[in-house]
């Protein structure tokens, strides 16, 4: 990991670093005696953890974390044990050590810094991968003409069988595909596809006008059965 030192002792900076030696994992690439100048690197570069004091001139590490609009992982290094309580309100600082620092503790909150950058990036591959996943249940595939076609399942505004056919109708093209109104029924998700009558599928988002016994979407009429229209009342936000 890649870390700052910002306190305004200098021999508190080099207990520090020397203790950060004994990490194999760290890597110490700057050390601040003010807040304002290491506000102006951090501006400008990405680090993993910072070693943080409490107590400085004209700026307090308090006010440091408060600048930075993504504040990476944050040990805070005090003689001052009264802010444990407040440190712990700021969702990066990872542990509060309290001078003078001893190397089991130091190994200890380093153990911490560790695990919650783990958890941290195991999160964000978690929701890449639901993003991802998402991203494919909004996309069908269809053949025609031996060429696979994508299409976005939300573009979808009606889907009518036609004998061993379908006529999927979007806002800009339409796609007359080999297939039965049952099988792509099973690929749409059911939250906005409504399955109205025998030969039509709607996308409910794209309903125009309701009258009778028919719908309207675009330009399009499209029938409901008797047997379909008490779901479809059930599935809309009537007022």
């Amino acid at each position: 990991m890649n870390c700052l030192i910002i306190d305004d002792e200098s021999t508190a900076r080099t207990i520090v670093s020397q203790l950060c030696k004994t990490e194999g994992s760290l890597n110490v690439i700057e050390e601040f005696s003010n807040a304002i100048e290491a506000i102006k690197y951090l501006n400008q570069n990405e680090v993993d953890l910072i070693f943080l004091d409490i107590h400085m001139p004209d700026f307090t590490g308090f006010d440091l974390i408060q600048t930075l609009k993504k504040p990476p992982r944050i040990i805070l290094t005090t003689s001052d044990q009264k802010f444990a309580i407040d440190a712990f309100e700021y969702e990066c600082i990872v542990d509060y050590l309290v001078k003078p620092i001893t190397l089991p503790r130091f190994v200890k909150a380093i153990e911490k810094a560790k695990k919650f950058t783990f958890s941290n990036q195991n999160q964000e591959a978690n929701t890449s991968g639901k993003e991802e996943a998402k991203d494919e249940d909004q996309q069908l595939y269809i053949n025609i003409d031996r060429r696979l076609i994508k299409i976005e399942i939300p573009s979808i505004n009606i889907v009518e069988a036609k004998g061993d056919y379908i006529l999927i109708k979007t806002k800009d093209k339409n796609y007359t595909v080999h297939s039965t109104l049952k099988k792509i029924e099973e690929k749409l998700p059911n939250d906005l596809f409504l399955k109205v009558h025998r030969s039509y599928i709607i996308n409910l988002k794209k309903i125009v006008d309701i009258e009778d016994n028919s719908v309207l979407i675009e330009k399009d009429v499209i029938p409901v059965s008797r047997s379909n229209r008490s779901e479809l009342m059930k599935r809309l936000n009537l007022l």
